[in-house]
């Protein structure tokens, strides 16, 4: 009889199975974290691949500064060679292989680069024009019968160098256009295998800074700056005041008017986020600082280079660094992001069953002690409908209720519930008459 009461191995598999629901959430939200944390945010590359330039060029300089401040974070960049801007452009949309390059201001079409965008102008180039002897001439069309070394082909200096000497008049075609640039180019000027040499870079370029430590070198006053300005929309004017390079020497000996466009740093679009934003930190500390060409913090700046501004530049220029990189070490930053991602959908889901939890629990409590009711009112109508005679067999059972009841292990919060029950049982078997 007390078996059919106390029904150990019901409560048993209830339990169980509840512990099991339970457990079966706690693992379901703990799976979501594991494919939220690995999928939805994966983690930055450990390697990074860049164009660069020719040797002796300033986004050879420049990139070897990257390398080094993306080493220090864990990064390793590999810097690929190149003949220049164009070369770096068609390269970066073609190789999936590439994922940044730096390239000279208004030579990119956004429609025909849809998987690029770029981080922002890194720093002013100017075109130079270098030419021996102690003349100063202003226009180019002077030019019409000099051997001009105009850069490689695939450079931004070629680039450059046949749209501003085409627009003068001079011949593109006329064979005195000798397709060489860097260092090769600097020492055919020097040895006086050419009469002029242009170049597109950067003042720290070391083939350029080379060439203005060169007391024998002369640099072109360009005339009719604002004009070519006018008619190529994406060149700036530059000045470079007398005695500039050396006060004492007074070199150059006269101001010396220069068109300009930027350097631009692209991406493709796919490159991890958090990648980006480490590179507009490093930007920002490579080429923010004052120079002759830019106030501090003028570059890294936004302008139209033809290619959208990445999401994540865009945020770098409106806000600054996002906040954990401020505060933590890149990978430790990059690791609490990833979890906070991860966490959010796995919170998704255990805040509801947290919400339920308790009353799960208290109804747990109180279906130990309230499974007893069925079998107590059972008892009562038995007792009220049956004979005396049969009276005694049905204390027995209500007996049984009681120890078992007894024996339930329930919280001192419910132990109310439970001295109830035994007021019951204690109701029901008063009813019970002892047989005549």
């Amino acid at each position: 009889m007390l078996g059919a009461v106390d029904k150990p191995d019901a409560r048993a598999i209830f339990g169980a199975r509840a512990w099991l629901l339970m457990l079966s959430a706690i693992a379901g939200a703990a799976g979501l974290f594991v494919l939220v944390f690995g999928t939805i945010r994966p983690a930055p590359p450990e390697r990074v691949t860049m164009l660069t330039g020719a040797d002796g060029g300033a986004y050879r300089h420049f990139a070897e500064r990257y390398r080094r401040a993306l080493r220090a974070q864990g990064i390793e960049l590999v810097l690929l060679p190149s003949s220049g801007s164009v070369e770096n452009l068609r390269r970066i949309k073609t190789d999936g292989d590439i994922d940044l390059a730096l390239i000279q201001g208004g030579i990119a079409n956004e429609p025909e680069s849809s998987d690029l965008v770029q981080l922002g102008s890194m720093f002013p180039e100017p075109l130079w024009i270098f030419h021996r002897g102690a003349e100063a001439p202003g226009r180019l069309d002077t030019l019409s019968d000099r051997r001009i070394a105009i850069g490689p082909a695939g450079s931004g200096t070629q680039l450059m160098a046949l749209q501003i000497l085409g627009a003068t008049g001079i011949p593109i075609d006329s064979g005195r256009l000798v397709a060489i640039g860097g260092n090769e180019a600097a020492q055919m000027i020097r040895d006086g295998d050419v009469d002029v040499a242009l170049f597109v870079s950067a003042i720290q370029g070391p083939t350029v800074r080379a060439l203005l430590e060169d007391a024998s070198m002369r640099l072109f006053d360009l005339e009719l700056v604002e004009a070519y300005k006018a008619r190529f929309h994406h060149l700036d004017v530059l000045e470079m005041p007398a005695g500039t390079l050396d006060l004492v020497a007074l070199r150059p000996p006269y101001k010396i008017h220069l068109l300009a466009t930027s350097a631009v740093l692209v991406a493709r679009r796919d490159l991890h986020p958090a990648v980006v934003s480490l590179l507009m930190q490093i930007g920002r500390d490579i080429h923010g600082d004052e120079d002759l060409f830019q106030a501090r913090g003028e570059y890294p700046s936004v302008r139209d280079s033809g290619l959208p501004l990445s999401a994540q530049a865009r945020r770098f220029y409106d806000s600054g660094p996002p906040f954990l990189q401020r505060y933590l070490p890149f990978w430790l930053a990059v690791m609490v992001d990833r979890l906070l991602v991860a966490l959010l959908p796995t919170l998704a889901l255990l805040i509801p069953l947290l919400r339920i939890a308790p009353p799960i629990y208290a109804w747990r409590m109180r279906a130990r002690i309230y499974r007893w009711y069925g079998e107590l009112k059972f008892l009562e109508a038995q007792i009220r409908s049956r004979p005396p005679a049969e009276h005694a067999a049905l204390a027995e059972r209500l007996n049984e209720i009681e120890e078992a009841a007894n024996r339930a292990k329930v919280p001192l919060a419910y132990a109310n519930e439970l001295y109830t029950l035994r007021e019951h049982v204690a109701l029901v078997r008063s009813e019970a008459r002892p047989p005549p």
